[in-house]
């Protein structure tokens, strides 16, 4: 798939994803699924994969939150669904749809990557908790749980997300280099308000 090609892939998902995300979903955004994309291609030149592998990426960080049109419960495997029926109209072989919906899958939690490409889809999705970014983009996740539970308050979110920082690992040098340090931070700065 070329550049042209998966311009028009793009413009075509973020317009069905815009249409059809419910609006309570505040972190998995239209804008989440942008900085996923920017992040993969971020990590993904800095890894030095091939062409070939980056559009792979390209493509499943754009198609891997869209399951959430359809499901909260399970959303990386109705996105894969999604993908397969998206991606039959355009020039991708069944192999390279099949490795995309794999790539897909490398982002469901707990992480369980098969592969560079699919490590990289994973930390491009988790890329925000070693970032600066972090409290603005967490209370977005913290409004959205909060809608499935309301009686969610700061200091249970709070225990949440310092089990999760602890259990968290990136896999890639690059994230391993530049993200990990600003991620323990944040884990002690959560840690210090409890």
């Amino acid at each position: 798939m070329d550049e042209l090609i998966f311009n028009q892939l793009k413009r075509e998902v973020l317009g069905e994803l815009g249409i059809n995300l419910p609006t309570y979903l505040k972190y998995h955004s239209v804008e989440h699924t942008e900085r996923v994309l920017m992040d993969a291609i971020l990590i993904a030149n800095e890894e030095a994969v091939s062409p070939i592998e980056v559009m792979k990426i390209k493509i499943a960080a754009l198609l891997h939150d869209t399951g959430f049109m359809f499901t909260y419960q399970n959303h990386e495997e109705a996105s894969c669904v999604y993908a397969k029926e998206k991606l039959r109209k355009y020039p991708i072989s069944p192999e390279d749809i099949s490795h995309i919906c794999e790539i897909i899958m490398a982002t469901k939690i707990p992480q369980s990557p098969k592969d560079l490409c699919g490590k990289i889809l994973a930390d491009a999705d988790l890329a925000y908790l070693g970032t600066e970014d972090f409290s603005t983009i967490s209370a977005l996740l913290f409004a959205e749980l909060k809608y499935f539970n309301p009686l969610l308050d700061l200091q249970a979110w709070n225990e949440i997300q310092i089990k999760f920082l602890n259990q968290h690992q990136y896999f890639t040098q690059y994230c391993l280099t530049n993200k990990t340090r600003i991620k323990e931070a944040h884990l002690q700065e959560l840690e210090f308000s409890l």
